[in-house]
């Protein structure tokens, strides 16, 4: 079997560069944007049973932090298809050695690359430029009841935005600051 997608960590565990091999000629390209059997060592058995499109009008646009708790906690590969974004990925696994950490990634369009977000992982991102568009595959459906998030621009987490922030939802500016209480998420 040719192989596709290669696999890179990053510092926190489970999250994972996907990057795309593209393969071209005379008429154009191709890139696969998913494997189940070349995805096995980061997702496990874990299907895909979900996938969404989200645009971002506007540069400076933050979108989230957003995870499912359990039973619905769930896997994100997260790719740019259009536009640059900031993509990032925080620990909220309870004894994890990088708990409230994050790292972010830039993927874009024209890239040849995704982020893998695993369970018990906040994920948002912030529009590098006008028009962008993501697309998410999960591994739960969304739950309405099981959805959380962190503030985005809450100082304990320390996410340095490489933009001013000019937009936010209302429900993404309402999430709550993370207290000393906060124990975190099992996946």
């Amino acid at each position: 079997m040719t192989r596709r997608l290669t696999l890179e960590p990053t510092p926190i565990a489970g999250v994972v560069v996907v990057r795309r091999h593209v393969v071209g000629d005379a008429r154009g390209s191709l890139e696969r944007l998913y494997c189940r059997d070349e995805l096995t060592e980061a997702l496990g058995t874990a299907a895909v049973v979900q996938a969404n499109l989200t645009w971002t009008a506007r540069a400076g646009t933050v979108r989230g932090m957003h995870f499912q708790v359990p039973p619905s906690a769930e896997d994100k590969l997260v790719t740019c298809i259009g536009g640059r974004v900031w993509d990032v990925a925080v620990d909220l696994r309870p004894g994890s050695p990088t708990f409230l950490r994050w790292h972010a990634e830039v993927l874009a369009g024209d890239g040849h690359a995704s982020l893998l977000v695993p369970k018990g992982c906040a994920h948002g991102f912030q529009a590098l430029e006008d028009d962008c568009r993501m697309l998410y595959l999960h591994t739960a459906p969304y739950d309405a009841a099981a959805e959380r998030g962190l503030d985005a621009l809450d100082p304990r987490l320390g996410i340095e935005w490489p933009r001013a922030v000019t937009c936010r939802s209302d429900r993404d500016g309402a999430h709550p600051p993370i207290t000393d209480s906060f124990t975190g998420v099992t996946p």
